[in-house]
């Protein structure tokens, strides 16, 4: 179609960050206390590899890249706001928001000593380990949306 005679402002180097016009990126945050995480997050862990492999598989095709970012966080930034932990963004975005469920907490574990941890609610259900399927979930939610946000790709027409 083309750039409908507008000025293209795309530079030859544009060209090579093509890949990464289009990304879900997931972010996990997760207490690290003495070199160890808690068996919550551990299992959270164990989920989001899986689904990142899911979604890497589903969305190569497209030309969607998943991008994972792991983020620690210390026993004294637990101790101000324990629900940060095991906290999950994609594009941005909590996971919770892409899913329709909300945040709740319960008793954790030694390492997360007497604070409650995070939890995860949809339709009725709690989640102390956030579910591969509700991560893919949300990321199949979130890269739905990349088709209305401008890309690089589309500045300059069809190349």
């Amino acid at each position: 179609m083309g750039n409908s005679g507008k000025s293209c402002e795309c530079s030859p180097s544009d060209e090579n960050d093509k890949h990464s016009a289009k990304s879900v990126k997931i972010k996990w945050k997760r207490l690290t206390s003495k070199g160890e995480t808690c068996p919550r997050c551990g299992s959270t862990e164990q989920e989001i590899e899986k689904a990142i492999s899911t979604l890497k598989q589903s969305f190569a095709p497209l030309g969607i890249e998943v991008i994972l970012e792991k983020e620690q966080i210390s026993e004294n930034e637990f101790q101000k706001d324990p629900l940060q932990s095991n906290k999950i963004w994609i594009n941005d975005r909590l996971l919770e928001d892409w899913i329709g469920g909300k945040v709740g907490q319960s008793p954790c574990c030694d390492v997360c000593g007497t604070h409650n941890c995070r939890t995860v609610e949809i339709q009725g259900q709690t989640y102390d380990t956030i579910p591969s399927e509700l991560i893919i979930k949300a990321g199949l939610s979130a890269a739905s949306q990349l088709d209305s946000m401008p890309t690089r790709d589309s500045c300059c027409g069809d190349t």
